[in-house]
């Protein structure tokens, strides 16, 4: 059974930074695009950075390029999500996603395993 566990959420003030991981088990881990989505109350879901653990690959949403920097360590099979220069916009439930899929800029409903979610607040 796939497994996916998010932690490092907080509340954080404009400017600051936050690192969110995910730690994945019960699968071959070498063969998954993991991303990570973000869901605010009343938004859509958004996939904001995806990563293929097979090559290394690496996609963002516009709207985090530049300030968001997705990762793996591939021998703790964890993935993480750097976040610099964060905005109160940026406030919402992370969410760790993964499934044996072609990696990219996928929707939500492509990927069949999700972790509980960690809580992202950013003050103005």
């Amino acid at each position: 059974q796939v497994q996916l566990v998010e932690s490092g959420g907080g509340s954080v003030q404009a400017g600051g930074s936050l690192r969110l991981s995910c730690a994945v088990s019960g699968y071959t881990y070498s063969r998954l695009c993991i991303a990570w989505f973000r869901q605010a109350p009343g938004n859509e879901r958004e996939g904001v950075a995806y990563i293929s653990t097979i090559s290394g690959a690496t996609y963002y949403a516009d709207s985090v390029k530049g300030r968001f920097t997705i990762s793996q360590d591939n021998a703790k099979n964890m993935v993480y999500l750097q976040m610099n220069s964060l905005k109160p916009e940026d406030t919402a439930m992370y969410y760790c996603a993964s499934n044996y899929v072609v990696c990219g800029r996928r929707r939500g409903s492509d990927f069949a395993y999700w972790g509980q979610g960690t809580q992202v607040t950013v003050s103005s």
